[in-house]
């Protein structure tokens, strides 16, 4: 019995010493609490977001170069139903369009990112910088300014150009700094007099494993247990490149900020009084966000990074770690280099150990030593990965406070997809997403966490990356059959709209109204989109009649194949029917 209850005290001396490695996050405490009726600062900036590969389209028009997007779409197999971005939303042509969307949201900013191929289409600055690219987005930012919203910019969300991958490999070349810095330097130069946010990389955790160790992403490499961190390490060097040029060159002239956007899924341990999950759920998070947040910050890799990444190395049998190493000089160079942070985050996952064997293979995934779960009532309305757990982002939002003292934080990505086949505007999945994600933001506020603004993700259904259009995550329905590519709002417009102008959440009642008004609106934009899906359906019909030579393969594809197996299948059911007729 006394040694039982050695055993326990023991236990929870590890586990306090655990916890305060951690700086004070608290892992045992998880206070999910109500539904809080408040208001968000004074000053707060609400905003939509948007990239350039997934809205603009014109992929080959102005001068634009080639992106590795382009080249990785174009390949047979690599995107759901072969989808590409060569037109995407048209954006590079709607661009008043949108922006009225942007004001009758009524944000105070706009985030969204310049094609460097656009701008610089072999990715080289000195071999060419295309004009009409920059008058794009000198259009677009000054039409942003006259309507009084903030540009918020990416330099790099992944579109990478072709150019840069061909010779040099892309981001898994040292090389890839200096280029992007000069590209960033451009950008500074013919458009820093007006932008004064600027954000480097968007999730430089998918760029380097999904880009480059499992390939599900352009530019589709899959260097297993190497590539991704090779990536990452070029990517953390390009970032601390960039906000040097501006802090040395720019910055006294501009009066802007730099900062990164880091995506990252919030990690609970399964059993919060147990070590072992504890310690994996923290491994979670230190591999995802930890990954660029800590040498930024601090200026090098998480310690349990450097820990299982060069154990399983050296169990492997090589002689150095797979995850590269920062020089004393370069960790003095890195530290400190943002501004601001800026987080992305859709979803939790639980967390518990599991060890992978070195015979197993080296791969990032089994580097991390841990073991995803989902809880089967999380609401999953669209992507396969996204459930919905409000509580996980304020979870997220207090470690980032605890782990990097405080930093000013701007969440640049927040938002919910649906797969749907047929057309819905009235997505109350994606209100009751919004309420509860943003409510826990709110409550993180209250916890003291540095919040200053928000984004919804997205103002568009667009190219979803591997996915292609069949995923949509917009706040505003876009027909993609559509040569004009027409927007309609959904209900949740509505709703984000009134979140908008009240600043938060006045009381129970008020916010159900809020509800109630946004589900009415979109029944008759519903009704308003089925009658046009209608008219365009008669449209193509007639098309393919009056051109039978030309479109004689698309009218059967599109008309007579969905018919005849139709029929077939009713044929198939009468048939069936009439056999168990027969045989009771």
């Amino acid at each position: 019995m006394l040694s039982g209850c050695a055993g326990r005290v023991c236990h929870v001396l590890v586990l306090v010493l655990c916890l305060s490695a951690a700086e004070d996050f608290d892992w045992t405490k998880n206070d999910r609490g109500s539904f809080y009726y408040g208001t968000f600062p004074t000053g707060f900036s609400w905003g939509a977001g948007s990239s350039a590969y997934q809205t603009e389209g014109a992929w080959d028009k102005d001068g634009k170069g080639l992106s590795i997007w382009d080249v990785f779409s174009h390949k047979k197999g690599k995107v759901f139903l072969n989808d590409t971005g060569d037109y995407a939303c048209e954006g590079y042509y709607k661009l008043k369009d949108d922006i009225s969307l942007l004001k009758e949201l009524n944000l105070n900013h706009y985030r969204f990112s310049i094609s460097w191929p656009r701008v610089i289409p072999t990715g080289i600055r000195s071999d060419h910088v295309n004009e009409k690219g920059i008058k794009y987005y000198d259009t677009l930012i000054d039409q942003l300014l006259e309507n009084k919203i903030t540009p918020i910019v990416t330099l790099y969300h992944w579109d990478l150009p072709q150019v840069l991958q061909e010779k040099y490999g892309g981001w898994q070349n040292i090389s890839m700094v200096n280029y992007f810095n000069d590209f960033a330097s451009l950008c500074f130069e013919r458009f820093g007099n007006r932008v004064k946010h600027w954000i480097t990389f968007n999730n430089p955790w998918s760029v380097a494993v999904e880009g480059y160790e499992t390939g599900e992403h352009a530019p589709g490499l899959k260097l297993r247990g190497t590539g991704a961190y090779r990536a990452a390490h070029h990517i953390i060097k390009a970032h601390a490149k960039v906000w040097h040029t501006y802090d040395n060159q720019w910055r006294n002239k501009q009066n802007g900020m730099v900062g990164i956007s880091l995506s990252g899924d919030w990690g609970e341990p399964v059993d919060i009084t147990n070590l072992k999950d504890i310690e994996a759920a923290e491994r979670y998070v230190q591999f995802y966000l930890g990954w660029f947040a800590t040498p930024i910050f601090h200026g090098d890799y998480p310690q349990v990074m450097k820990d299982f990444v060069g154990r399983k190395s050296a169990q492997q049998g090589l002689g150095t770690s797979r995850l590269p190493t920062f020089s004393s000089q370069e960790k003095s160079y890195i530290k400190g280099t943002c501004d601001f942070l800026g987080v992305g985050h859709f979803t939790t996952r639980y967390i518990t150990q599991k060890t992978y064997p070195p015979g197993r293979g080296s791969t990032y995934f089994a580097d991390r030593n841990l073991a995803e779960l989902v809880d089967p009532r999380w609401p999953d309305p669209g992507s396969e990965w996204l459930y919905s757990v409000p509580w996980g982002f304020r979870r997220l939002l207090n470690f980032v406070k605890t782990q990097y003292g405080n930093p000013m934080i701007y969440i640049t990505e927040n938002g919910v997809s649906e797969k749907m086949k047929c057309t819905e505007l009235c997505d109350d999945w994606r209100i009751q997403y919004y309420k509860d994600y943003i409510n826990e933001m709110l409550k993180a506020i209250r916890d003291g966490v540095n919040v200053k603004g928000y984004t919804a993700w997205s103002l568009l259904d667009k190219f979803e990356w591997d996915e292609g259009f069949s995923e949509r995550f917009g706040l505003y329905y876009v027909d993609f059959k559509n040569k004009n590519k027409p927007r309609y709002p959904k209900a949740s417009v509505q709703f984000y709209k009134r979140i908008i102008n009240f600043n938060g959440f006045p009381n129970q009642r008020e916010v159900e109204n809020w509800k109630r008004k946004a589900t009415e609106t979109c029944s008759s934009s519903n009704q308003l989109l089925a009658a046009e899906e209608q008219r365009s359906t008669a449209a193509n019909i007639l098309r393919l009649i009056h051109d039978p030579l030309t479109s004689h393969m698309e009218m059967v594809t599109e008309i007579v194949v969905p018919t005849v197996c139709t029929l077939c299948i009713l044929i198939s059911a009468v048939f069936l029917m009439f056999l168990l007729s027969r045989r009771n």
